[in-house]
């Protein structure tokens, strides 16, 4: 039986999407980074199998014409709907002191993407950061979910283009941030929100609390609704215990978060997320926020038990697991 160790991918590659395309590879995209000394918009890599990478590079080689200066190009969700992918993630406006949720358009995986040309959505803050979007079986929605800065997680119908809000709609709060003043409480922030539905339920992944630098304290957390809009109940509601997670740190990896569900040719889900690792915690970033969060590429089988998703040890692996089943 093959068998893979984490990292996938042993390179700083934050808030991972891996989708699998039409052309039956997996595709993976993460944060904006400084590799050899060069500054990527947009990590692409492809893989047949989801452990063996192939660093693609830029997939992003524009940057948006509303944000030239921005070093801050975020979470990028892709999706691919009629033959094109649309990328959502997040920027920093020139001149501006706030994130803005953006769109782009690309006719391959790859890339190039070519940003629509204005942000969707703007801040306040770093409110409007990790779009993901959803598309409902059930109501034929095409939904977009985004959050952070101490919010609310949202969620808005887009148009039938799939580059702005539907008009009439509104925004919807689906998990509201707790509030608390107890640093062991992940939900004190909400963010990162990845949908996923199986077996009757819908599923919202997301992630807790502070992702980053030397007092990083993070995990993935999990909510559940019978429709994709909720309402929602967290696992930490539900088992009446507010420390519960579904995926958090151990010894070996630090501050896990920011994660995507992806399926592989036999149908087993799998936990996708980035993670710091004590060992080698720093890099040569872009800017000295980021230099201490080398976040790499690691994947968890997923499981399901009495209808909640389960990681086993509740934490990230470090030693041989049995592989994904491949193409």
């Amino acid at each position: 039986m093959p068998v893979y160790t984490n990292p996938i991918i042993d390179d700083n590659f934050p808030d991972p999407t891996i989708i699998r395309a039409t052309d039956g590879q997996y595709y993976a995209y993460g944060t904006q980074t400084k590799r050899a000394g060069v500054i990527i918009n947009l990590q692409v890599a492809r893989s047949s199998d989801l452990i063996d990478w192939e660093y693609l590079g830029e997939g992003l080689p524009e940057k948006p014409v509303w944000a030239r200066q921005s070093q801050k190009i975020w979470a990028p969700h892709v999706s691919e709907h009629g033959g094109r992918f649309y990328l959502y993630y997040s920027a920093r406006p020139d001149g501006a002191d706030f994130l803005s949720l953006a769109v782009a358009v690309a006719e391959s995986p790859a890339g190039p993407f070519r940003d629509s040309g204005q942000p969707l959505l703007p801040g306040p803050g770093f409110t409007c950061i990790d779009p993901m979007a959803f598309d409902d079986p059930a109501t034929g929605q095409r939904l977009l979910y985004w959050g952070s800065g101490f919010g609310p997680i949202w969620v808005r119908e887009l148009a039938e283009d799939r580059l702005s809000f539907r008009p009439g709609t509104e925004a919807r709060a689906v998990v509201h941030p707790s509030g608390s003043d107890d640093p062991a409480d992940y939900h004190r922030v909400v963010e990162a929100a990845w949908v996923h539905q199986r077996d009757g339920w819908y599923y919202l992944f997301f992630s807790g609390d502070n992702c980053c630098g030397p007092h990083a304290h993070y995990a993935v957390l999990v909510a559940r609704a019978r429709h994709a809009t909720g309402p929602f109940e967290t696992y930490a509601t539900a088992s009446a215990n507010p420390h519960t997670a579904l995926l958090a740190a151990n010894a070996h990896w630090r501050a896990p978060g920011h994660n995507c569900v992806v399926t592989d040719a036999a149908g087993h889900d799998w936990l996708a997320y980035h993670a710091i690792d004590p060992r080698q915690p720093t890099f040569d970033a872009i800017d000295d926020s980021e230099g201490y969060s080398r976040r790499v590429l690691l994947l968890d089988r997923l499981t399901y038990a009495d209808g909640w998703p389960v990681v086993a040890g509740n934490s990230p692996s470090w030693q041989p697991q049995p592989a994904p089943v491949g193409q």
